[in-house]
C-alpha cells in the first residue's frame, strides 16, 4: 500500500466525530497500521468494532473534498508535513493525552517538535509589563536552547514568539484553525519568521477548517501537552490561559506564574495559580533550574565583551535605575537621580530610542529587565 493511500485513510479517520482514544486504540490493535482494512469491512462488522452509525457512514462515504484539500495542501510546499499518531516522529507527550490528535498538520521543521519546550500563555490584551515580561522570559529561554511554544494569538502569545526569535531560538505556534490559515491574520509575517528561523506552525485541524471558539481549548491541550511546563503571564480568573494551566496540571506538567500588581485584574489568574502551588517566577533561569538534566541545544552566540561592558554600565546607571517597571513620573525620576528635569528628559529620549524605556501616559516605564 502506498504512503498516500495510508495517509488518505488517516484523513478519513480524522473526519470521524467523537473518535475516542480507547476506540482508536482498539482499531489499531485489531487492524494494525493497515487502516485500509477498516474500509473493506462490512457495515455490520464496523458496528461490532464500536463505531457509531455516523462514524460508519463517514468511513464508507468520506468527504472527498476534505481528502483532496488535505493531500493537495501536503504536496503544495516542501515545508508542509503531516504526522500520524503511529509515526515515529509523532511527539510522545501527545500520545499520553486522554484524546490525542490523530493527525498533526505542520509547516516548517518537524524535528523541533521533539525538542524540550516551555509553553507561554496569557492575555490577548496585556499591559506593557505583561508584554515586556513575555518577551524577556521567552528570549531568555531561547538563548539557553529551550523551544518556546505558544498559540500565535495577539498579546502574550505574539510577544512570546517574538522574544524567542530575538533570542536566536526556535519557537512553535499552535493554531486553533486549519493549517492553511493564520489567525489572527496580522501574525502572518510572524508565522513566516518562525518557520524561517527553524521553528514550525502546527495544527490538528485540516486545511479548510474555520476558526471557531470551540477549537481553542483543543489547541490549548496541545500547547501544554508538547511542553515540559506552562508559564502563565497576565491572565484573568476565567480565561483560556487558566484552561491551559489546568490541562498542564492534569497532564502532570509544571505550572509557572508571573506575579503582577495586586489590583490588576489581569494578574488575578496568576496569583490564584501561585496560591494553588504554581511556582512564582521572575526570570527564565528560575524556569530552567527545574530541568537540570534536560539537554538543550543552543545556537546563540556569546555576547561580545563590549556589549557586556555596556550592560554592566547600564546596570549601574542611577538615572535608569530611577525608572520603575510601573509608570514613573518625570519629576520622580529627576528626584531619585538627583538631576535636572531637562537633563532627565534628554537622557530618557535616548534610552527610549535604544529600547530601554518606554514613554507612557504619566511618565516612563523600564523595559528589558534593566
Amino acid at each position: 500500500m502506498s504512503k498516500e493511500l495510508t495517509l488518505e485513510h488517516w484523513l478519513i479517520l480524522d473526519q470521524m466525530p467523537g473518535l475516542s482514544s480507547s476506540l482508536f486504540q482498539r482499531l489499531i490493535e485489531g487492524l494494525g497500521p493497515d487502516l485500509a482494512r477498516l474500509a473493506r469491512l462490512h457495515k455490520g462488522n464496523l458496528s461490532q468494532w464500536g463505531l457509531s452509525k455516523e462514524q460508519v457512514n463517514i468511513l464508507l462515504q468520506p468527504n472527498q473534498l476534505w481528502l483532496r484539500q488535505g493531500l493537495e495542501w501536503l504536496d503544495s510546499e516542501p515545508s508542509h508535513f503531516i504526522l500520524t499518531f503511529c509515526d515515529e516522529a509523532y511527539p510522545e507527550h501527545l500520545r499520553e493525552l486522554a484524546r490525542p490528535p490523530l493527525l498533526l498538520f505542520g509547516i516548517g521543521d518537524p524535528s523541533v517538535i521533539s525538542r524540550p519546550q516551555i509553553a507561554m500563555v496569557g492575555s490577548r490584551n496585556p499591559d506593557t509589563y505583561g508584554r515586556e515580561q513575555a518577551y524577556a522570559l521567552s528570549r531568555g529561554l531561547a538563548e539557553k536552547g529551550m523551544v518556546v511554544t505558544s498559540g500565535l494569538a495577539l498579546g502574550i502569545d505574539g510577544w512570546s514568539h517574538k522574544g524567542a526569535l530575538a533570542g536566536k531560538g526556535k519557537t512553535i505556534g499552535v493554531l486553533g484553525c486549519g493549517i492553511d490559515q493564520v489567525y489572527p491574520r496580522r501574525h502572518k509575517e510572524l508565522a513566516s519568521k518562525i518557520i524561517e528561523q527553524g521553528g514550525c506552525i502546527l495544527s490538528e485541524f485540516a486545511p479548510g477548517v474555520p476558526t471557531l471558539a470551540k477549537n481553542f481549548p483543543r489547541r490549548n491541550r496541545i500547547i501544554s501537552g508538547l511542553s515540559l511546563g506552562t508559564v502563565v503571564i497576565e491572565a484573568a480568573i476565567k480565561s483560556g490561559s487558566l484552561i491551559t494551566a489546568r490541562y498542564a496540571i492534569e497532564q502532570g506538567k509544571d505550572v509557572f506564574a508571573l506575579p503582577g500588581h495586586i489590583h490588576n485584574p489581569m494578574a488575578q489568574g496568576c496569583h490564584f495559580l501561585i496560591k494553588q502551588g504554581a511556582k512564582l517566577i521572575e526570570s527564565a533561569d528560575e524556569i530552567l533550574e527545574e530541568y537540570p538534566h534536560v539537554r538543550l541545544e543552543t545556537s546563540f552566540e556569546a555576547i561580545p565583551n563590549e556589549q557586556k561592558s555596556e550592560a554592566e554600565s547600564l546596570a549601574r546607571d542611577p538615572l535608569l535605575d530611577s525608572v520603575d517597571y510601573e509608570v514613573t513620573p518625570i519629576d520622580v525620576v529627576a528626584q531619585r537621580s538627583n538631576r535636572p528635569v531637562t537633563a532627565v528628559l534628554s537622557q530618557l529620549v535616548e534610552y527610549e530610542l535604544r529600547g530601554l524605556v518606554a514613554a507612557v501616559p504619566g511618565g516612563y516605564i523600564k523595559l528589558r529587565g534593566r
